[in-house]
């Protein structure tokens, strides 16, 4: 259906011009201002909602910097766009002219008025020869676009069949390479040969398309379709319209939060993911993957580089951010602190949160700087990489489960349970790390005792005996003993934190006690790592690992009767004390003042309500989100409204208990303050995505990483996996490519057509 321009004498539609096409705003205060410009009675009376879903004003009616293209590939207005040029008095000279837009009558003196500001603009407007040239050549590329040559036309749909089918490889995750020798350094090298993409043009031709028939039926059959450079930008304008997909539903909504996940590597540099939570308009919560940003040591430098990637390259407004998080890695959580906190001066509504994807002590644990932690966790991960390369291994480790724990079935079929699920990223993972620890030194002890037979591949053989040192080395048996002792203060706290609305509202009430236990903790670290490391040790002793220094240790030379001695304060310095510590800071961190008070709104879910006897002080807490909502004036008098309406509700009306059932309520639009602070608190970070359909973005990426090997890996390939349900605009992507790279056209279409290419 074509869009119709609602400005007042105005004939533009979408099917005949060229021009953009831009909705009224959702915003009531400029949504307004843009009804009052175009002076039609007839949209007084509509409400934002219905404007921005059926009226739309198109780009003439707006001065050019108003206008801008937060990148190439789609135009977009700034945040504050008015539009200001407008055609009010061309029908007052014709009595006899019907009006479908209702234009509300101007007196003499506004008549007069506009006049003198066009004339006014005209005269200001002083065009450089320069800039006169560029307007004849945009008005000339107009006008052939609206009369192409059959050539054209033909270059047009071969440019759309490369780019469909580089989307269906990037959906389906087809590498453009195909298969190639990992020892011949030569044909390495060229990452992007086209292999698999030659492969389905030619299958696509022999299948009988009569655009590819056409052009090549005259060529050598070792023709390229286009060379590697153009395949590159091809790719690059294929993820790039993806994303801008993702960002315009962003935009309408305006609220949105930033999520930073744990670097990968692609094609020998490090990156950080990143995601973007926001409601839709059907109010569900979503997580969408929008790209990886290169990864910078240089902490500073990465805050820059990130902010101008995310509001100048990617077109976000950080002003409507209102959460932000990451998931830290040993060696990259200093630098993500800084850019946590270059957004928060910048933009102090982005509050700081735990990520809902990570579970709390797992994410403290790689944000600690401390060697031994990193120790284990690599080692962890390195297990459960083993037992997902086989499910006979994990067969094999429940056999040697039943062994250990024979006189505790019970204790046996749990940890059995646990060891085909995910645990490794769990609230328990370093309890049930230290409960299997027993199981897993037997079990790869035994698998290097069978290295001379066939059931196991070499490649399992060197992962099993890699790892089996790893868990006989007292150091591991330790630093895990001491995580799972110190983080057991914070794991039933972070447990909550990935639970219910209402876990989540008391959670955050109950973090002063988990404070005020860890910090008895550290009063008195001399008795608790006493404790810790006797466990460490009859642990060990059990499973005949011997006591040893940890390796910064090692060249220290010791007496007997003094080695136990200070091996343990070692590790009460090395290990305990700033583990501990570092717990305390983090925990304080996260949760900042403005983060609970955020939480503490979430006593304006029904169900909390309840739980609170509708005793609640919601206001207090939500003057945060004040500028937020559309009539602050009113929030006192519609809080009251909606805490009698659930307080009063009927027997059988339950209670809704969490925010997106809320959202979903047929009467919030009586609420409208509600609806904008429920929609905020949403989009938190910490929160929880109940519907899995809407994260599976990162499930998808995790798939990507693991299917591909680093080499070949993509951003753009993985833009397009991630998020495969986004269907992409080919003709858009047409017109990109010959925007930005007209004057290479025809280079690709020579080659194309030339029988001396060389296959790529």
């Amino acid at each position: 259906m074509p869009n119709f321009c609602a400005a007042p004498n105005c004939t533009q539609k979408s099917t005949q011009s060229d021009l953009a096409f831009f909705r009224f705003p959702r915003d009531p205060e400029r949504c307004m201002k843009w009804v009052e410009c175009c002076r039609r009675t007839d949209l007084e009376t509509k409400t934002p909602d219905q404007l921005n879903k059926h009226y739309r004003l198109c780009a003439q009616h707006f001065e050019s910097s108003m206008i801008c293209k937060s990148s190439p590939y789609r135009t977009v207005l700034r945040d504050n766009a008015i539009p200001t040029i407008f055609d009010l008095t061309s029908h007052l000279g014709n009595p006899y002219s019907r009006h479908r837009k209702r234009i509300k009558e101007m007196s003499e003196e506004e008549i007069q008025l506009l006049r003198q500001q066009k004339l006014d603009q005209v005269s200001a407007q002083k065009l450089t020869n320069q800039e006169r040239i560029e307007n004849t050549i945009q008005l000339h590329n107009e006008e052939e676009t609206r009369s192409l040559t059959q050539e054209e036309k033909d270059n047009k749909d071969y440019l759309k069949i490369l780019f469909e089918n580089l989307v269906f490889m990037g959906k389906q995750n087809i590498l453009l390479t195909g298969h190639h020798d990992d020892d011949d350094d030569e044909n390495c090298e060229d990452a992007f040969t086209p292999d698999n993409f030659q492969a389905l043009m030619d299958f696509r031709m022999n299948c009988g398309d009569e655009v590819l028939r056409k052009r090549f039926e005259m060529t050598a059959v070792n023709v390229a379709y286009c060379n590697k450079e153009q395949l590159k930008q091809m790719l690059e304008i294929c993820g790039s319209c993806v994303r801008e997909e993702l960002i315009r539903e962003v935009r309408d909504v305006h609220f949105f939060s930033i999520i930073i996940e744990e670097v990968v590597e692609m094609a020998d540099e490090v990156y950080l993911p990143v995601f973007v939570r926001f409601i839709d308009d059907s109010n569900n919560l979503r997580e969408e993957f929008l790209g990886v940003l290169p990864y910078e040591p240089d902490a500073d430098i990465l805050a820059a580089q990130f902010h101008a990637t995310v509001t100048e390259k990617w077109g976000l407004n950080l002003e409507y951010c209102r959460g932000q998080a990451y998931v830290p890695d040993n060696k990259c959580a200093s630098n993500m602190k800084v850019v946590v906190n270059t957004l928060l001066e910048k933009y102090p509504q982005a509050v700081f949160s735990l990520s809902s994807s990570c579970a709390l002590n797992i994410w403290l644990a790689k944000s600690m700087s401390i060697s031994s932690v990193s120790f284990v966790l690599g080692t962890i991960e390195a297990i459960c990489m083993f037992f997902n390369l086989n499910p006979l291994l994990v067969t094999v480790l429940e056999d040697t489960i039943t062994d250990v724990f024979q006189n505790n079935e019970e204790k046996g079929n749990e940890l059995k349970d646990i060891c085909r699920s995910h645990w490794g990223d769990r609230h328990d993972t370093f309890e049930i790390l230290v409960d299997m620890m027993h199981s897993l030194v037997i079990f790869f002890e035994n698998i290097r005792k069978d290295a001379s037979s066939p059931k196991y591949t070499t490649y399992i053989l060197r992962e099993a005996s890699s790892i089996w040192y790893s868990v006989t080395d007292f150091e591991f048996v330790v630093s895990a003993v001491v995580l799972k002792n110190a983080l057991s203060f914070t794991r039933a706290f972070g447990k909550n934190l990935q639970a219910l609305t209402s876990d989540v509202f008391f959670a955050s009430g109950s973090l002063t006690a988990v404070l005020h236990s860890l910090n008895e903790v550290m009063e008195n670290i001399e008795v608790y790592h006493e404790f810790w490391f006797e466990e460490a040790t009859n642990l060990a002793t059990k499973l005949d690992i011997p006591v040893k220094p940890p390796r910064e240790m090692l060249g220290v030379q010791l007496q007997n009767e003094e080695t136990n001695v200070l091996i343990e304060s070692y590790y009460k310095e090395i290990l305990s004390i700033p583990l501990v510590e570092n717990t305390i800071r983090e925990l304080k961190d996260i949760f900042s003042e403005q983060h609970l008070k955020a939480l503490k709104c979430l006593s304006l879910v029904p169900f909390v309500m309840g739980q609170l006897k509708f005793s609640t002080s919601e206001e207090q807490h939500s003057e945060m989100y004040r500028h937020d909502l559309p009539n602050p004036d009113t929030l006192s008098a519609e809080l009251h409204c909606w805490r009698i309406k659930w307080k009063h509700r009927g027997k059988d009306v339950a209670l809704p208990s969490s925010i997106n059932e809320a959202l979903h309520l047929p009467d919030m639009k009586f609420f409208p303050n509600m609806y904008a602070l429920l929609k905020v608190l949403c989009i938190l970070p910490v929160m929880k995505v109940e519907n899995e359909k809407y994260e599976i973005g990162r499930k998808r990426l995790k798939a990507y990483l693991r299917d591909t090997p680093s080499a070949d890996r993509s951003s753009d390939f993985a833009l397009l996996y991630v998020n495969y349900d986004v269907k992409g605009d080919l003709d858009f992507m047409v017109d990109t490519y010959l925007q930005l790279y007209g004057d290479k056209v025809e280079g690709l279409i020579a080659s194309s057509n030339s029988q001396e290419s060389t296959a790529v």
